[in-house]
């Protein structure tokens, strides 16, 4: 314990992140030592005459950021130093393991064949302006028209005057935040969530707030009850299967998160790399909200991953703010790249290998439905992944390090989850990111582990 308490007349709300932010100033001044043992939530909460939820919001704050970590049994503990967040995935592929840890694609070697075919038509063809050019507006007007014809494609009309060239969909995803939240700002997300989110915001001084989803993601009333007691500036969603539990929102759920968003006046970053993979879709979100939605889309898992480029759709309102941002961040997509991507728009290539990828992943989806049968788990039919619910007595960290020592990398749920450390136990399992065979085996030792009861091995000495 410590002598030191927050001050409570120095809260304002929302109360959890003035008291989170009094708890970091602390810890950052050295008035919390690392190690220091913080009150118990109840504790806490009659101290500064606040809620019990109020005070656990705040301690989930400070363990997102890195700041405290919690100890089930023992309590809160300053933890001043924090950890980089690790990634769900293997950095590299080791020995002989078959990683289902990383998002990809089907790949085949007529991939490799496709971008040494662009790159030769590349030196053939490069213009002056993608080799010689520092100035954007020199070297993409013509990329951001033939990007406006596959945004059709998405579901969007736009003007190519709204769309700028990224290099993929993390450089989308910062310049976006950057756009509509200044560090400080408030954005909500779902309780589970693209698994780069959290570090980045955490890096532009940015705090999420994980809102409760359902089978269609988010729900339309707590993010409505959000920004009534929190000032929201932004809500960043995935509503089509990218997602980690590979969920589909309907047309009418997102009729109501546009129609929240406007009410409040509240930005959206919409998150929908998977773009005209997904066939059954209801339009995007920037389809009904148009004024207010920034829509990120990209090539990386829908083609070739080293095909790193895609488009930002931004509202006149945001514009300039996208433009400027994206100048001191990337200062300009690789022309090269945006090259080979128009170039594919444009003689049909992106659209085949788009349907070629339909067509693999049916098979891969076949591959999971035999080999994990009798388990529940979420998916679609163009995910690139399942998401597989753990049961009592798994832990996500015990079932991952179980299915490591069987030669088998998955991905944990933590990885993903925006609200705290609570939610259900679950594992994502990548279908692309290794051959058929490879997958076939993988999946029936997650299957195998999932069935029986956790053991730890024992190790010989």
């Amino acid at each position: 314990m410590t002598n030191w308490r927050p001050d409570p007349s120095q809260l304002r709300r929302p109360a959890y992140l003035s008291l989170a932010e009094q708890i970091a100033r602390a810890i950052q001044e050295g008035k919390l030592a690392n190690g220091t043992k913080l009150p118990t939530h109840r504790r806490m909460a009659d101290d500064l005459d606040l809620s019990v939820q109020t005070v656990s919001r705040a301690y989930d704050d400070l363990i997102r950021r890195g700041l405290i970590s919690g100890e089930i049994g023992r309590g809160s503990f300053v933890q001043t130093r924090p950890r980089e967040p690790e990634p769900p995935y293997l950095p590299e592929r080791l020995g002989e393991v078959i990683d289902l840890s990383i998002l990809k694609p089907v790949c085949e070697h007529f991939h490799l064949e496709k971008m040494r075919e662009a790159f030769g038509w590349l030196s053939e063809n490069l213009p002056p302006s993608s080799a010689l050019s520092f100035r954007p507006n020199m070297v993409f007007p013509r990329h951001r028209a033939i990007g406006a014809e596959w945004l059709s494609h998405c579901g969007l009309q736009v003007s190519p005057l709204n769309v700028s060239l990224t290099n993929g969909a993390t450089s989308g995803m910062t310049v976006a935040l950057m756009s509509v939240a200044p560090p400080g700002s408030i954005v909500a997300t779902e309780a589970i969530s693209h698994h780069t989110l959290v570090p980045l915001s955490t890096y532009l001084g940015i705090h999420l707030e994980g809102l409760p989803i359902d089978d269609e993601g988010m729900i339309p009333e707590a993010l409505d009850e959000a920004c009534r007691t929190s000032p929201i500036r932004a809500v960043f969603l995935q509503p089509s299967v990218i997602n980690p539990r590979a969920t589909l929102m309907s047309a009418k759920r997102r009729e109501a998160l546009a129609e929240v968003a406007r009410k409040h006046d509240i930005a959206i970053i919409e998150n929908d790399i998977l773009g005209p993979l997904v066939t059954d879709r209801s339009p995007p979100l920037a389809a009904y909200a148009p004024e207010r939605t920034l829509y990120i889309t990209s090539f990386t898992k829908i083609t070739v991953p080293g095909l790193r480029i895609g488009y930002l759709v931004a509202p006149d309102r945001y514009v300039a703010a996208v433009a400027n941002r994206h100048l001191v961040s990337n200062w300009m997509a690789t022309p090269a790249i945006a090259e080979i991507a128009t170039h594919w728009v444009s003689d049909g290539t992106a659209a085949a290998l788009v349907e070629w990828q339909r067509r693999a992943l049916a098979s891969r989806h076949d591959i999971a439905q035999e080999t994990l049968a009798g388990l529940r788990y979420y998916s679609h039919p163009q995910s690139l992944h399942v998401w597989l619910p753990l049961t009592d007595p798994h832990t996500e960290e015990g079932f991952v390090s179980q299915a490591r020592l069987r030669g088998v990398a998955i991905a944990p749920g933590t990885s993903f989850r925006t609200a705290g450390q609570g939610g259900a136990s679950a594992v994502r399992i990548s279908l692309g990111s290794t051959s058929e065979a490879d997958l076939r085996t993988g999946l029936g030792v997650v299957a195998s582990l999932a069935q029986g009861n956790p053991e730890a091995l024992l190790l010989a000495i």
